[in-house]
């Protein structure tokens, strides 16, 4: 459900790998676990049911503090180019709000792929930016593995 005015946030990357390959280190789990969250975060463990309907569960470790959860629900899991999820953390700071995560994937050439990210909607646009530089450091971390491979 979204509104007019609407708090998103939209992010595009091209990233050096086929798609297929993309696709597959946004769900598999030891792969998600090597770059997912901001920098200097941990991820211990990831669970997920890969289907939609499906949940999951992913452990986050900040460099200092306590572990906390992000969970969710797959809405979409069509591979290679498309996977939407819902994204809410367990014990919610009060300005979060359940959001939907759309990731599609397109075919640039043969070595490269788009990947488009659409987020929303956000209750506060801290929340919105929060989200915006927690994915940027993923993104980056995501873009180094894959050209490391």
């Amino acid at each position: 459900m979204t509104h007019d005015g609407g708090l998103r946030l939209h992010m595009q990357r091209v990233l050096r790998a086929p798609r297929s390959v993309v696709f597959q280190a946004l769900i598999a789990p030891q792969e998600l676990a090597k770059w997912w969250g901001p920098d200097g975060f941990t991820i211990p463990s990831v669970e997920s049911d890969l289907r939609p309907g499906g949940g999951y569960r992913i452990a986050m470790q900040p460099p200092e503090g306590d572990l906390f959860y992000l969970v969710g629900e797959f809405l979409e899991v069509d591979p290679p180019e498309r996977l939407s999820y819902t994204f809410r953390w367990e014990d919610p700071d009060p300005e979060d709000r359940e959001t939907v995560v759309t990731l599609s994937l397109r075919d640039i050439d043969v070595t490269g792929t788009e990947l488009v990210l659409s987020q929303g909607d956000f209750a506060t646009e801290r929340r919105r930016a929060l989200h915006e530089e927690g994915w940027t450091q993923s993104l980056d971390k995501l873009e180094r593995l894959l050209s490391s491979a």
